[in-house]
């Protein structure tokens, strides 16, 4: 269902903090006419931890009116360490006309995979959406075995999975446990390639928020059989990718926004902006990549 680029979006802040819509939907045009396979508003990069439940519901909206008649699918983050939480939110993410859910496995309360595996079932059987996994343990702790991911792919809606392992044996495990129609998305960018080579369809990207042309550009060279022109890209975005996470995602890519002149490099605590030196970083990374 999804390939491609698929960039997790930031959420633009106004000066005064608040959800700035114009520069959100702003950047959501931007990216869809670079290419962008699809746009996920309300993930980890979108601070989605620190939106209140009506922005983040709002955010979603916006998202959904910016794609609609651009026929890009919108992914919406709608998890939660409460299932009753990720379903209302899915429900919410329905109703505004998202195309699919992300949900992302739950944290800090550390379920068994039994456990697992009846969050996700619950959130499927109380919303008729296409729900992808979003399997992160460098965030959420725990990691969602194959087997498990193998029995939820049993289930119609549940039809895909953000890998966030690195793990770079999991794509052909997951294919073989989950079947050809499975999606399998990466949320790595510093080893997509390697990720598509290994059978990935796309990437959840962080770095697609300031560079969706050359992004998107790479993925098509790759479904095109191009692969020297794939690599010349990924190997050119490589400092980017390493950048964008010198500190804390989303500071240093909101900073890298914000010299492009797309959004305030502010974010919410607990995060706070990147250092002095962390900007140097970005900004030379940025020149490398032939953004400035």
């Amino acid at each position: 269902m999804f390939k491609g680029v698929i960039p997790a979006l930031v959420t633009p802040f106004t000066k005064a903090g608040a959800v700035d819509a114009k520069a959100y939907q702003d950047l959501i045009a931007w990216q869809i006419k670079e290419g962008v396979g699809a746009v996920v508003p309300c993930g980890t990069t979108g601070e989605s931890p620190t939106l209140s439940h009506k922005e983040h519901k709002r955010v979603v909206e916006l998202a959904v009116e910016a794609a609609k008649g651009k026929k890009v699918p919108v992914i919406a983050g709608t998890g939660s360490n409460s299932t009753d939480e990720a379903i209302d939110l899915t429900r919410s993410a329905k109703k505004a006309g998202a195309t699919a859910a992300l949900v992302v496995t739950p944290y800090y309360n550390k379920p068994t995979q039994e456990g697992l595996y009846q969050h996700y079932k619950a959130i499927h059987d109380a919303v008729d959406l296409p729900i992808v996994i979003y399997n992160i343990p460098g965030r959420s702790v725990i990691d969602m075995t194959v087997d498990t991911m193998g029995r939820l792919a049993k289930l119609p809606n549940i039809i895909g999975v953000k890998d966030a392992t690195n793990d770079l044996t999991r794509p052909p495990r997951t294919r073989k446990a989950c079947g050809k129609d499975f999606c399998l998305l990466s949320g790595e960018d510093g080893t997509q390639m390697a990720f598509l080579a290994m059978g990935g369809q796309g990437c959840i990207s962080v770095t697609s928020n300031i560079a969706p042309g050359l992004l998107a550009q790479m993925h098509a060279a790759w479904a095109k059989g191009n692969v020297k022109t794939a690599m010349a890209i990924n190997e050119k975005l490589m400092p980017l990718h390493d950048a964008m996470f010198c500190e804390t995602n989303p500071a240093p890519v909101k900073y890298a926004l914000s010299l492009l002149g797309r959004a305030r490099p502010d974010v919410r605590l607990p995060l706070v902006p990147i250092t002095e030196a962390s900007q140097k970083k970005v900004q030379a990374a940025m020149q490398a990549a032939g953004l400035l």
